[in-house]
This record gives C-alpha cells, structure tokens and sequence, in this order.
C-alpha cells in the first residue's frame, strides 16, 4: 500500500483557538484539575478555574507591557508549570509563543530572536537572561526580559492591574483557526535551524481528533502524566496543549535526575518519552539485578516478558507460559511497574524508532508502548497507535485528519490538519518541502495492508558504500544502543569500503557494568582500551549484525573518550545531529579507515 489516509473524527469551528479549550473547562467544569505543582513529597492541584485565573491575569500584565496581537514572545526555560502557564497567556494576549531551548547559546538565541521578531523574552534564570542580553548586543536590538525565578510571573501579573478581563477576552475572541500560534525552530543540523510556523488550527483540530482517536482508555477521568520532555520541542507542546483538550492533569520536571522520584509521587496512568528513556529504564534495571547477583532471574524474567507479549497476537498465552509469567512477575516485573509510579499503562513513544524487542517487553510488564511518529512541522503526531489498533513494531495508522503517502523513493508524505502553515520568511524552504500539499518529511517508510506506518530510515542518512550498497545506519545504531555499555552510536561509511562505527560509552552504566563483571572502577578513557569492554561491544556489534547483510555490517569501531550532549551533538528529543558528528570526527574516521587499509596491505605482503 502507497496511500492511507483517515477521516476526522471531530469536526471543528473556524472561529476556536487555543485558549478556549481552557476557557471552556472553567466554564463547564471549573473544578476539574488541569495542572499539578510539587509540593515537599506531594503534588498540589490546581483547578480549571484557577488556571485561567493564573492564566488571564498574566495576559492582562503581558497587555499591561504593550503586547499587541501577533507580537512575537519568546520562552527560554526549562519544563515546568510557569512554561505551559506563560504559553497559554501569550495566547489569551492574542500574541504568537516562540520556544527558545534552554540549553541555546547565544548563537542560537540571537539567529531566533532575529529572524522571529520576538522582542520580549520570559526566561528562567539570571544566566538564561546573560544569554538574551548578549544575544540582543549581537543582533542590536533592545530585547525586554523577565526572568521567572525573580517571580516574572507575579510581577507581570501585578502590572497588569488596570487592564480588564474584558480587553483580554476581546484578545482570545477575535482569534481563529487560521491565526499563527507559534514558530518552532528546527534543531538545525544543516545550516540555521528554520522557522515552522504552527496555527491554532494545528494544535486544536490536532488535539481534539487525538483525543477521540486515543479514546477513554487512556484519557479516562483518572488519567494523569508528567511531563519532562523539553517544551521547546514540538512534542512536548503538543502534549501540554491535549492534555487541557482532554481535561488529563499535568505535572512537570524540570531536571530528569530526579525523575523516578517523581514518577513514583505522582503515579501517572502514562508517560510520554522517547526510546532513549525506555532503553535507560531496561539496561538499568537489568545492571541492578547483575549486580544484586540475580542477572539469570532477570533475562529470564525479560524474555518470558516478551513471549508473553507476542502470544498476545498469537491467540493468547498457553498454560505453561501464564505459568512462567505469574513466577517472572512476582521475582522481576512488579518491580519495573513500581518504578513506574505503579499505575502506568500506557507509554507513548515518539521521536525514533523503539524496536520490537522493547515493544514486547514492556508490554509484558504491563505498560503498552503505544509507538507514534510525526515532526516539527507535522505538530507532532501524524501517526500513533491506539489501544483499539495496535501493532508493535510499526508507528501506527493515521491520526483522523491526516494523509499519508509514500513516494517512488520511499519517502513519507503528510497532508492535513497536522501539516504546518509553512516556514518563517523562507519561501525557498516552502517550495523544497511542500508539493500539491504534501509534505516531504525526509523519513523512509512503508504502509503495511492495514495501513499501519512503519519507519524504515532516513533519507538523508542512507549511507551508500563504494561498492554501490545502500545502508540505513539506523538499523544498526538502534540495536547497538541497546547494550547497556552503549550511550550513543554513529554509523559511518558514506563512499567507503566498508560500514564502521563511532561508539561513545554510558559513563552512568559504566561503574555497575565493571563492578558486575569483577572490574576495578575506572575512566570512559581506560574503559574504552579494556580488552572485556572491547570483547562485550565487539559482541554487541555482532548481535547488531545479525540484522543485515554482511555488506551492511558494522565491520570496525572506535571508541570516543568524550558522550555526546545536548550542549553539543544531541537534539532536544536526544537523537544524534549526525551531519556534526562526521564533520568533527573526520580526521578520527579517516584514520580508522587508513588504519584497516594499511593491515590490509600487510596481510597481503
């Protein structure tokens, strides 16, 4: 199949925009809890009604300080409430939210600043402040900054005093679908990030279908997530926004240190991540076991886990198998669930590929993996599975509203409700993007005969060896990522003679990973050289092997002595920005390969 598409499930009037999901919570239900804040050990409620309140009397300050409708206001924080409350009341002002990530430099900051027009920026901190007042020097503008942790909020609040509630509803009324929301920067790999313009339409129409494709299953009236994603990142802010459409509360974290901690508090129905986390909470537990001595009992526990799950679409668990569950639950798999808060049953995946082996295995926990996909200018989710149709392995069908196609090249094409208004004063973009509507997402995929998406690479990342064989470095990188020694992998081999790889180690793993294997504590650095360490990714490498031909097969690797970070080679959503990676470890892939060359013209002579 080329081509599926699905009908709306909710229609949708013109004149909504994002704040009247809001609105209309506290109107009709204005005791319904939207939003939890941390308090000590707990999680303190906040109303629908009290929300708007919080909300509208931060519009009325944002009024008060000359805000006009369309005005461009930036947010440079962390994930946290005053985030999603600032957002909402840039949009009760009438004015459009662009997201700065905290972790920006003063580059960055400037280049968005610049080319959005944003000339207001609330920011968490003194120094996130530092980075707007260089950047502003840079660009020179004059760039006004409230800074959240001197109470920004409060005090925007209180200057906000002579304007009415009347002049901000007259805001929110007169926008519409079609109104611009907000302009999303893209991470920038290539060249400088892009703006993509997202309406109001996106996130509202988007979020209402959602909403009813997920069904009471998962959004019940006991339904409840933590957020710790970026919301600077599309996804996060697609799932701050559908969780007020659904009336779900929310809370959030801002340091993903302290994260199992408030899982366990909060206790949400289900979480929302990318593959990165779930890889994390398996290797994880599979080092505490190892080190506790019960290694054997935990890979046992894991792979009757994963029988379990695939005999779930097979017609059910056999008695000998319900047998062995019921022991691997009791010794190993209760434990993973209270790690996850105790009441989670659902997890929705986005941003890379998971695999089936992780798929099944949480399933088996009893935490289904519910696998979407989409991008930045698709408003997140185009694709998702539902409890009522899904099928590990792939990212789902269509979310109502949208279309989907697959070109002569594999490329996967979107049109509808989730595709973006266009890019930010880049007409050239537009036209290099978007043809007849449909959006050229630069993923490789295939839509199976029930209309299910599965992702089979990316475009720009097929890796083409000089003897003519194309490799999508994805397959490998995703297996190899799985072993609990592994941080990050690239794999190279554009116009070489054979696949290698770059593989940087998991400083947080390493310690129990060598304690485990009677090894003496030690640095990434004399890590990398041990010959056991060399033996076990030499060993996870072959596992990865096995997934390709040999002509695609990783055939050598090194070792970097630094990880990879979001200060440097990772995106927000924690994917390596490949193009960078080749660029500063050229003279480290050129020696690897003349290393291999010169053995090889040893052997010969």
């Amino acid at each position: 199949m080329s081509h599926a598409e699905s009908p709306l499930m909710v229609e949708t009037p013109a004149e909504m925009s994002i704040p009247d999901l809001l609105v209309d919570w506290a109107a009709k239900e204005p005791e319904r809890v939207l939003l939890e804040l941390p308090a000590g050990e707990g999680w303190t409620p906040v109303t629908a009604a009290e929300l708007h309140q919080q909300v509208l009397g931060l519009a009325r300050g944002l009024i008060g300080s000359g805000v006009q409708p369309g005005d461009r206001v930036a947010i440079m924080s962390r994930t946290r409430a005053e985030w999603t409350i600032a957002d909402f009341a840039i949009w009760y002002a009438g004015a459009v939210t662009v997201p700065i990530y905290e972790t920006s430099s003063v580059e960055q900051a400037a280049w968005i600043l610049q080319d959005s027009g944003a000339d207001r920026v609330l920011v968490e901190s003194t120094a996130h402040a530092q980075t707007v007042a260089e950047a502003a020097e840079q660009i020179g503008r004059d760039i006004t900054v409230w800074v959240i942790d001197e109470d920004a909020l409060g005090t925007l609040t209180a200057a906000g005093s002579e304007v009415t509630d009347a002049q901000v509803r007259e805001r929110y009324d007169a926008l519409r679908l079609e109104d611009l929301a907000t302009v999303i920067y893209t991470s920038g790999t290539t060249g400088r990030p892009k703006g993509v313009e997202l309406t109001h339409s996106n996130f509202v129409e988007l979020t209402r279908n959602a909403t009813a494709a997920l069904g009471a299953e998962i959004l019940h009236d006991g339904a409840r997530t933590l957020l710790f994603m970026p919301l600077a990142h599309v996804f996060a802010r697609f799932v701050s926004v559908l969780t007020v459409c659904a009336g779900v509360p929310i809370g959030h974290v801002s340091d993903t240190a302290t994260l199992l901690p408030n899982i366990a508090t909060f206790r949400p129905t289900f979480i929302l991540s990318v593959p990165r986390v779930f890889e994390k909470v398996y290797n994880s537990s599979e080092q505490k076991a190892a080190a506790g001595g019960k290694v054997k009992i935990f890979r046992w526990a894991a792979k009757v886990s994963t029988d379990y799950s695939r005999s779930l679409d097979t017609g059910g668990p056999g008695v000998l198998l319900k047998a062995k569950y019921k022991v691997a639950d009791t010794l190993v798999l209760h434990k993973i669930r209270e790690a996850l808060g105790g009441q989670a049953e659902f997890a929705i995946s986005g941003g890379a590929p998971l695999g089936e082996r992780l798929g099944h295995f949480f399933r088996g926990v009893g935490i289904r993996v519910l696998e979407g996909y989409g991008l930045t200018e698709t408003t997140a989710p185009v694709t998702v599975n539902v409890p009522a149709r899904s099928k590990i392995g792939t990212v789902g069908p269509a979310l109502p509203g949208v279309s989907l196609k697959i070109d002569e090249d594999d490329e996967i094409l979107t049109r509808g409700i989730a595709n973006f208004r266009g890019y930010h004063n880049n007409p050239d973009a537009d036209a290099e993007a978007i043809t007849d509507g449909w959006f050229h997402t630069g993923d490789l995929g295939e839509i199976d005969a029930d209309g299910y998406l599965r992702i089979t690479g990316r475009k720009k990342e097929l890796i083409v060896t000089a003897g003519g064989k194309n490799v999508q470095p994805s397959v490998l990188e995703d297996r190899l990522r799985g072993h609990p020694l592994v941080s990050q992998c690239v794999v190279v081999g554009d116009q070489r003679p054979f696949i290698a790889a770059l593989i940087t180690l998991d400083a947080e793993m390493l310690p129990t990973w060598l304690s485990n294997h009677g090894l003496p504590e030690m640095s990434v650095t004399e890590a990398a050289a041990h010959p056991q360490v060399a033996e076990a990714l030499q060993g996870a490498i072959d596992r990865a092997n096995r997934a390709v031909s040999r002509a695609e097969s990783i055939r050598r690797y090194e070792v970097l002595e630094e990880d990879f970070t979001l200060d440097d080679y990772l995106t927000p959503k924690l994917s390596v920005k490949r193009n960078l990676v080749l660029r500063d470890f050229a003279d480290r892939i050129d020696r690897l390969y003349e290393r291999a060359a010169a053995e090889r013209a040893g052997e010969k002579a």
